[in-house]
């Protein structure tokens, strides 16, 4: 069955929360900890090796229990079964939206119109591992004979964000190979990304769909002519693999047909590091560890599938989500990991998140009426504490924030590791409690500053506190649970767009900008300018002039 459409702000739960929104404005956190010393045993989740702390919230059992009323009223349930059934619920492009299948085990039966799909996902996998494999080995070698030791991932968007975070956040576990990543058609950025690399022991993986992104062919193309400066035309098939399903552009390009690896139209680009689109992850982890991946990101399926909604982390998570946003007027949420592994995370998110939900129309075809698509943002700690943690604390924006934070190093170095998480849960707790006007003036008595100077700086030293937060304690950052971390966000998209009645899964905003960009091409290359806004005229004519 498609999705339904029901517009949430009609719904008798939506109403009820606006009431209930009223007397929890202005409640206080603090206050409900205090009366209830037993929160955060009651406001928290463990699974696996996560256990998740939502007791910081503006929330009590009630805000709670209205949320769910919610879920309730727009099938939730109902849309979750569609999603894993290989529905077409990506109705604008008439599309099942599946990246859970490729996490699946062999056995699963999921079809698409009527299809199985798991031989097809399987043998992309063996694919993979084959060619990894010998990659990683040096029994496959580049056209002199020598082993590779660099790989280049050019492409951009889904291409590039997944598989560039997950490579820079399991750089632990990584082999000999290097991989760099290229992306944007700034010509300086791949010229940049070439430095310091041999032809002789390059390895060139091109993931583009249709095998026609303007970005993407544009960097090949470049990258192909650095690699031709000193191999030949048939060396081209030796260092050049792809993942598209333009055979035809690919073979025309010199790449081996051998060597052209699957996508599908079931997966969405934000949502494919999952397939051969992870072939750089692959390489550079090793197949095992990518295999670690997809296993840690079906364990988070089945329990976003199975669990109880009042116990189901994306759910819940989701929720509190549409409570500040829908009904607090939060605009934006803030991510922040504590490790430096992880400093690609915001950046990935914000393409699925925003990309997903940044609709302003409904499932009805009607504009929606209230606010969808949070902002996402964030850095890793500590780093984010000495750049942007003074709006979150005391500026005038209420700014959800998740903190991620895991128990035990990677290096074995606990002194720092220590001292970082300290940062991790002091700051969680400032925000919830602040500081009072008391405690400040104590420490005024304490470092002897009295009187008009006293007087002056209190009310600047006062953190007001009440900040929201939710807190993600995982054992360890490993393949597993990184794969189990991304896929609890990507089915906390899903449940925010069900319950905003929109299709997150279409990006008809993207393509606008394609399109004119390459009308707006033709006229630089031209030099003649058509006629366009008094400003997009001007700007162009004085690039021009000085190009």
């Amino acid at each position: 069955m498609a999705l339904e459409n029901t517009n949430p702000s009609g719904t008798a739960a939506w109403q009820e929360l606006r009431a209930h929104f009223a007397d929890m404005q202005q409640a206080s956190m603090q206050d409900m900890f205090t009366a209830d010393g037993s929160r955060s045993e009651k406001f928290h989740i463990k699974w696996n090796d996560f256990l998740v702390d939502y007791s910081k919230n503006i929330v009590n059992q009630k805000t709670l229990d209205l949320l769910q009323d919610l879920a309730k009223e727009v099938n939730l349930a109902g849309a979750m079964e569609s999603y894993f059934a290989g529905e077409a619920i990506n109705r604008t492009e008439g599309r099942a939206v599946l990246h859970t299948a490729l996490r699946a085990p062999q056995s699963a039966d999921i079809k698409v119109d009527g299809q199985n799909v798991m031989p097809e996902v399987y043998a992309a996998k063996n694919k993979i591992k084959q060619f990894t494999d010998e990659v990683i080995s040096g029994s496959r070698k580049g056209y002199t004979g020598r082993a590779f030791t660099h790989v280049v991932n050019i492409g951009i968007g889904g291409s590039d964000l997944g598989p560039a975070m997950v490579v820079e956040a399991l750089a632990y576990y990584q082999n000999q190979l290097e991989v760099r990543f290229i992306s944007n058609v700034d010509g300086d950025h791949v010229m940049e990304k070439l430095k310091g690399l041999n032809p002789e022991t390059t390895l060139f993986v091109i993931v583009s769909k249709t095998f026609t992104t303007q970005e993407t062919l544009s960097n090949a193309n470049t990258a192909r002519a650095w690699f031709l400066e000193q191999a030949t035309q048939d060396d081209v098939a030796k260092h050049f693999v792809a993942v598209s399903t333009n055979l035809k552009n690919v073979t025309e390009f010199g790449i081996n047909p051998d060597n052209v690896f699957p996508m599908w139209d079931w997966v969405g680009g934000r949502f494919s590091l999952w397939s051969a689109v992870g072939l750089s992850v692959a390489l550079a982890v090793g197949y095992d560890n990518f295999d670690k991946l997809l296993q840690g990101a079906h364990e988070m399926d089945e329990h976003f599938r199975t669990a109880p909604h009042e116990e189901n982390i994306p759910v819940v998570l989701a929720l509190l989500s549409i409570w500040y946003n829908n009904f607090f007027g939060a605009e934006s949420e803030a991510l922040i990991p504590y490790t430096q592994y992880l400093q690609k995370l915001a950046p990935y998110l914000q393409q699925g998140i925003m990309e997903s939900n940044g609709k302003s129309v409904g499932r009805d075809g009607n504009p929606v009426n209230y606010q969808t698509g949070t902002i996402i943002w964030g850095e890793p700690g500590t780093n984010s504490q000495h750049a942007f943690f003074q709006l979150i604390h005391q500026g005038t924006k209420l700014i959800p924030t998740d903190f991620i934070g895991f128990i035990k190093p990677l290096h074995g170095n606990h002194d720092h590791h220590d001292k970082l998480m300290s940062n991790f849960f002091a700051q969680t707790e400032a925000l919830l409690n602040g500081k009072t006007e008391a405690q400040v003036k104590a420490e005024f008595d304490v470092k002897g500053v009295t009187g008009e100077e006293a007087d002056f700086l209190l009310p600047f030293k006062v953190f007001r506190g009440n900040k929201p937060t939710n807190t993600l304690l995982i054992d360890k950052l490993t393949p597993e649970t990184l794969g189990s971390l991304v896929a609890l966000y990507e089915h906390k998209i899903f449940v925010q767009g069900v319950i905003w009645n929109i299709f997150s899964y279409d990006q008809w905003g993207v393509e606008l900008g394609k399109q004119l960009a390459n009308s707006i091409l033709g006229e630089i290359n031209s030099g003649d300018v058509k006629q366009h806004d008094s400003s997009t005229t001007a700007l162009l004519k004085a690039f021009l002039a000085k190009k």
